[in-house]
């Protein structure tokens, strides 16, 4: 479905467009945002403490790649990998059968609108995800989920210089809580947590592990839509953006945090 409130690529950011068209091409790549297998094991480090049974919600888990990996780190814990796309969840589960992993519970629901217990969980993982109900947001509310000492980590997008790219607007148009990593960690801590530790993603993260495998799945995605100018905008919109990550990449990225709750 055509959205008449875009008129050019340049204004729209990915949100604007329909939940089914959305699903239909983040669902078919092998993760929805940047990262890597290698990064999310350096920050499962930071989980040397929980206990081997733990309970890890993994919030808007996609089609599960750090999933698997959480499942197979922590085999006798209990994953409950939330997403909004029920598409997304059919991913993770083939994933996990491809995987023969058992310990992985699928739960369809919005990540502003939990379905747990409070204080139920011993983790809280979301990479790339927190944007989606706000920064801030995220940092309140899901606080309320985790146990007493339970870990929170995430990644989200940060400034990495000082100084600020000219892209007239571009930036913070897409990334709307983007902010320096001081700030951020200030935030962490206001909010109820000790920072435990952070590291920023490097850029193959972006465009090796995230922007090469979606170029075949751009063709593919035309050819699926032929003469779909909608479907033609969105994918002139994803091409705008890695250009965008081409020029202004060293400006910014996205950085894991791992915090505590106090």
């Amino acid at each position: 479905m055509e959205n008449n409130n875009i008129n050019t690529a340049h204004e729209a950011v990915i949100t604007d467009f329909d939940f089914k068209m959305i699903a239909e091409f983040f669902s078919a790549l092998p993760q929805q945002g940047p990262g890597s297998d290698a990064m999310t094991l350096r920050a499962m480090e930071y989980l040397s403490s929980i206990p081997s049974d733990a309970r890890i919600a993994d919030l808007g888990c996609g089609t599960g790649r750090q999933t698997a990996l959480l499942a197979k780190a922590f085999p006798m814990a209990e994953i409950l990998a939330e997403d909004l796309l029920p598409e997304a969840l059919e991913g993770l589960k083939s994933r996990m059968i491809l995987n023969q992993i058992n310990n992985v519970y699928p739960v369809e629901c919005s990540m502003d609108a939990l379905p747990w217990e409070k204080e139920s969980l011993d983790v809280i993982w979301a990479e790339g995800s927190i944007y989606n109900i706000g920064f801030e947001k995220g940092l309140e509310y899901w606080r309320n989920f985790l146990k007493s000492s339970g870990i929170l980590a995430l990644t989200d997008c940060c400034y990495l210089s000082d100084e600020r790219p000219d892209d007239d607007g571009w930036l913070k148009r897409n990334f709307v809580d983007i902010s320096t990593v001081t700030d951020k960690v200030a935030l962490i801590e206001q909010k109820g947590y000790k920072l435990l530790g952070s590291f920023s993603l490097p850029s193959s993260c972006w465009t090796e592990d995230y922007y090469k495998p979606m170029l075949p799945a751009m063709e593919k995605f035309l050819s699926d839509n032929p003469g779909n100018p909608t479907a033609d905008f969105f994918i002139a919109r994803l091409h705008e953006e890695m250009e965008h990550y081409k020029k202004f990449g060293a400006y910014y990225g996205y950085v894991f945090f791992i915090a505590r709750k106090i």
